[in-house]
Order: structure tokens, then C-alpha cells, then sequence
């Protein structure tokens, strides 16, 4: 998200230099990132899932699909996510627009 964000900072000047508020720019910033991430982690729910049924056999006295723990991955996963997309977006916010507009 950070690459991302560097490579638009010429249009995140423009929309603050045409009124964007802070949370405008946020929104879009982390809305991109979420909806990444979204697609991520249920792909990668549905895949170990998927996984754990092949491997179940092999453990002994532990649940192969515990939903706890499941849900536990995907909770941190998604902290983490956005962390990594608020961090970056509320950098852009601080852009000043006469700055990102000259910078090419």
C-alpha cells in the first residue's frame, strides 16, 4: 500500500487541491487496501480449510478447523492489513497539494 500511495500522489494532491477532506482520502486509501485483503484472507480461509482436511489424520487430540483459532488468524491478519493501509493513507493526507503537484 505504501507503493501504492507513493505512485498517487499527484492525484491525492489534486483531490485535496479540489476539496478532498482528510477522510476522503483516508477512505480511499484504506478501502483499497481492505478490499485486497478481504479477497485475501477468504481465499486463503477457504484454501486452509480445505488443507486441514488433508492433514486432519495426522494430529492427534487437536481439532484440524477449530473456528477459534481460525478466526483468531484472520482477526490478526486483518489488524495487520490495516495497519498497513491506515498507515500509509494518513501519510497521504499530510501531502500539501501545491508539493505533490510539482513533484512529478
Amino acid at each position: 500500500m505504501s507503493y501504492t500511495v507513493s505512485q498517487r500522489t499527484q492525484e491525492i494532491g489534486i483531490r485535496m487541491a479540489l476539496g478532498a477532506r482528510t477522510h476522503d482520502v483516508l477512505a480511499l486509501t484504506v478501502g483499497q487496501g481492505m478490499r485486497l485483503t478481504a479477497i485475501g484472507l477468504l481465499t486463503g480461509a477457504l484454501l486452509a480449510l480445505a488443507v486441514t482436511r488433508l492433514v486432519a489424520n495426522a494430529l492427534v487430540h487437536v481439532s484440524a478447523s477449530d473456528p477459534a483459532i481460525f478466526g483468531g488468524a484472520l482477526a490478526f491478519l486483518a489488524a495487520v492489513a490495516l495497519a498497513a493501509s491506515w498507515i500509509p493513507a494518513y501519510r497521504a493526507t499530510r501531502i500539501d497539494p501545491n508539493e505533490a503537484l510539482r513533484n512529478e
